[in-house]
């Protein structure tokens, strides 16, 4: 006896395809787009007022280090010091009283030697977009330099460009073993969201509020 043919199952297929086509699609443009401004050493990048560092928690769930933390402080204190920025604007997640992306920042870059007079603080980062459009229209920055690792500066530029700001990228260290593979992994649906937010849901920030009166613009 033949077992009957279920038709949706084709379409699923075939819908599942569509979907891997599109994203990857998607995922091709976001490289093609960016990967020409993003660099991984200071002297292949142009002068900027700033530099958009982007925020991450500063220790995993069970106290150790978080080494997406310690390479992109690092990378930041060394664009600073090769003097192609005046500044770094540091974007994070505040949302709670006891999780302070931006602060953690700013205390470990001073103990880097970056002057407190050069750090300022954007307590409101809570999504890669939410920094990109927030260093433009509420810090005033119309150029910039995000720092971050490499698949995430991919599409921090590509947001950025997409606004209309003139955003290069400067790659952080890259991080290794289980720890440093899952965001990469979590990349793909951010990707996705990324053309989405620009292209489909002309998404703005969670919280954009006044222009704030800084020395970046």
């Amino acid at each position: 006896m033949r077992r009957r043919s279920w038709p949706w199952r084709s379409g699923l297929v075939v819908l599942l395809a569509a979907t891997l086509a599109f994203w990857s699609w998607q995922a091709w443009r976001i490289e093609a787009q960016a990967r020409p401004f993003v660099r991984a050493t200071p002297s292949e990048l142009p002068e900027s007022p700033a530099a958009l560092v982007l925020g991450c928690a500063e220790r995993m769930p069970d106290g150790r280090q978080n080494q997406f933390f310690v390479a992109r402080m690092a990378a930041a204190a060394q664009l600073y010091r090769s003097g192609k920025v005046s500044f770094l604007l540091l974007s994070g997640d505040n949302s709670r009283p006891d999780y302070d992306e931006p602060s953690d920042m700013k205390r470990a870059l001073e103990r880097l030697g970056v002057p407190s007079a050069r750090l300022v603080l954007d307590h409101a980062g809570f999504r890669t977009l939410d920094s990109v459009v927030r260093a433009q229209q509420v810090f005033g920055v119309q150029k910039l330099i995000v720092v971050s690792q490499h698949f995430h500066n991919l599409r921090a530029v590509y947001l950025a460009r997409a606004r209309g700001i003139e955003a290069y990228g400067f790659d952080a260290g890259e991080v290794g073993g289980v720890g440093g593979a899952w965001p990469k992994v979590r990349e793909i649906a951010s990707r996705l969201f990324a053309v989405l937010d620009v292209h489909v849901l002309r998404t703005e920030p969670r919280f954009l509020g006044p222009r704030e009166l800084t020395p970046l613009g």
